[in-house]
């Protein structure tokens, strides 16, 4: 069994960027996020049961998920996202621990921007590592990432859990309010110490073997 990190953030944080910087360096990543698109394209695999339970109107042209539409019905209604989330999150875990499985690097990170907030990962990581940055920097990041307004980047922050509970909840932290020379010495330091982690981990799971 590899050493695995949940690597998660509030929306805004930096959470693909930093996973961006642990590859450079040679690890693996899971992306939750990239996972949940190849399940919502055409012939994904949740397309079936999304179309079952939200109609065609949801489903583009091209047998896609309409993304866009989907995002302004689960964010007006919490009912809804919940049957969306029915949907994806099982689908997504299986695809996880697969990728996992496959993973090559001494240790490896899944990236899970709502950890916290479905609790499905818990036995999944060996640790939980937070990327972080003020609340104002979120809000500015995800409206000039994303086009959206500031009352839909906070809408969506209320879906999330608060930045004092990941901060809390976290064994590792990394913080993004400086420029990415700043990230990336962060984001070398922790990969050191996931190195050594991984060489303790996968010895203590040898002895345990015996």
């Amino acid at each position: 069994m590899i050493f695995v990190v949940g690597l998660t953030g509030g929306i805004g944080c930096g959470k693909s960027k930093a996973s961006q910087l642990f590859h450079d360096l040679g690890v693996d990543i899971v992306d939750t996020d990239e996972i949940s698109k190849k399940l919502t394209q055409l012939n994904g695999a949740a397309i079936p049961s999304i179309r079952d339970m939200f109609g065609e109107a949801f489903i583009t042209d091209d047998g896609e998920l309409d993304r866009q539409k989907m995002r302004h019905l689960v964010f007006s209604d919490n009912c809804y996202r919940l049957k969306l989330e029915g949907i994806l999150h099982p689908l997504i875990f299986q695809e996880t621990v697969r990728a996992i499985a496959a993973a090559q690097s001494p240790y490896v990170i899944v990236v899970v921007p709502l950890l916290f907030e479905t609790r499905d990962y818990d036995d999944l990581f060996q640790c939980v590592l937070v990327i972080d940055c003020d609340e104002q920097r979120q809000i500015e990041r995800t409206m000039t990432r994303s086009q959206l307004s500031d009352e839909q980047v906070k809408a969506i922050m209320a879906t999330q859990v608060s930045r004092q509970f990941r901060l809390s909840h976290a064994n590792d932290v990394i913080e993004n309010n400086q420029d990415i020379k700043y990230l990336e010495a962060q984001v070398k330091n922790i990969h050191s110490k996931y190195m050594e982690l991984s060489v303790l981990y996968r010895i203590q799971r040898q002895k345990n073997n015996f």
